[in-house]
């Protein structure tokens, strides 16, 4: 891992962060899965999670969104897909809905699949992305689980930041973890950064700098906005990803409290513990069979521990449902306030101009993040 991935600009206004009002309040719920390198059983547990959703009554759409090493459908035994992403990005398919192939072992789970050659020539522009981004949300499925590409790219980024619940997938090796650290400290600045990029003056200066740390947006913001030191900090406090440790021994264990502690004092946020998956023979020959293991060993250790993960993420499932729910109520009743606190035109007024060209744009309450994408975190936490 080179230091420029801990410098990498993430204000080029070509890469805008995918946080847009217009996603908010659609049906399906998005939970991104990433890594912050690869090896570390990223798919299989995106794959399994999956699946243990569907078994569980939910409607679930698989998404590979591994540009460069798209492998979902490997996961099923669909070695070769009808129709996958790349169908939709270039407009062979009119809905993305009609790339999603069901999958015959559950009725439940249907796959996108991704073909990550062509994505990563296509190198997706943020128009793309938006697009995408909108279609997910408008997919009929209670539930899509993003397959993120492993490390820190901006497509892999925008994708996790992107969704309503952040789940980041590490070994116990110290490798894995320090990846996983960096990868959580670069997210949180995109994060940040979506906070301001659509502000003036804030968008000029942050816009032609790069940051190494999250510390460092914070500076720069409140030295150029009084409230933008609020606005960041307020970001940052409801950012709380979820972490799967994977493939977890008597000899390797995860200090999740101190990666916590390290995680809360040099990026801001905090880390929420899904669960742990311990390391089992029986993930590996599944893979080999072309099957998840809930599948081919329901039994297996592995298995029982992917199980659990999946009951804790839909705890969180249920959590984000009420919190967006309350939401959209204050939402609501914030436009109300200012429609009824809206002077009464006259009715010449009315005549001559329409009544929606007088109206005031909701205001912005204090201190709180100007990010247009709201979500929930692992941890109940809205974001």
């Amino acid at each position: 891992m080179t230091s420029s991935l801990t410098t990498v600009s993430l204000t080029d206004p070509r890469r805008a962060p995918l946080i847009d009002n217009e996603t908010a309040g659609t049906m399906a719920t998005l939970i991104s899965v990433a890594s912050g390198k690869g090896g570390v059983g990223k798919s299989v547990v995106s794959a399994n999670l999956a699946l243990a959703l569907a078994k569980r009554g939910r409607q679930v759409i698989l998404a590979d969104l591994d540009v460069g090493g798209a492998d979902a459908h490997i996961m099923f035994g669909e070695l070769n897909p009808s129709v996958t992403l790349t169908d939709f990005l270039n407009k062979r398919v009119n809905r993305l809905i009609e790339a999603a192939i069901p999958i015959t072992m559950h009725p439940n789970l249907r796959l996108i699949a991704g073909t990550g050659d062509t994505l990563a020539t296509a190198n997706m522009a943020y128009a793309r992305k938006k697009r995408l981004m909108k279609q997910f949300r408008e997919l009929e499925s209670d539930i899509v689980v993003l397959d993120i590409g492993a490390g820190t790219n901006f497509h892999a980024l925008d994708f996790f930041l992107m969704a309503d619940i952040h789940v980041a997938v590490a070994t116990p090796e110290p490798t894995s973890v320090l990846d996983l650290y960096r990868f959580i400290k670069l997210a949180a600045i995109r994060r940040v950064l979506a906070c301001f990029l659509a502000r003036s003056p804030m968008s000029e200066v942050l816009s032609n700098r790069d940051f190494t740390s999250v510390e460092e947006v914070m500076e720069v913001a409140g030295a150029t906005d009084a409230g933008g030191r609020d606005v960041a900090a307020a970001a940052l406090q409801s950012f709380r990803p979820g972490l799967i440790v994977n493939r977890v021994s008597d000899r390797s264990q995860v200090n999740v409290l101190y990666l916590r502690k390290i995680l809360h004092q040099y990026v801001g946020g905090d880390l929420t513990l899904l669960g742990e998956i311990p390391d089992d023979p029986a993930v590996s020959q599944a893979v080999r069979k072309f099957l998840p293991v809930l599948e081919a060993a329901p039994e297996s250790p592995s298995a029982k521990g992917l199980l659990a993960v999946s009951a804790a993420v839909e705890q969180v499932i249920s959590a984000s449902a009420v919190r967006r729910k309350e939401q959209t109520t204050q939402r609501e009743e914030k436009q109300t306030r200012v429609l009824l606190s809206t002077p009464t035109c006259s009715q010449v007024s009315q005549a001559s101009s329409p009544l929606q060209s007088n109206l005031p744009l909701p205001s912005i309450e204090p201190k709180q993040p100007v990010c247009a994408n709201t979500v929930q975190d692992p941890g109940g936490a809205s974001a």
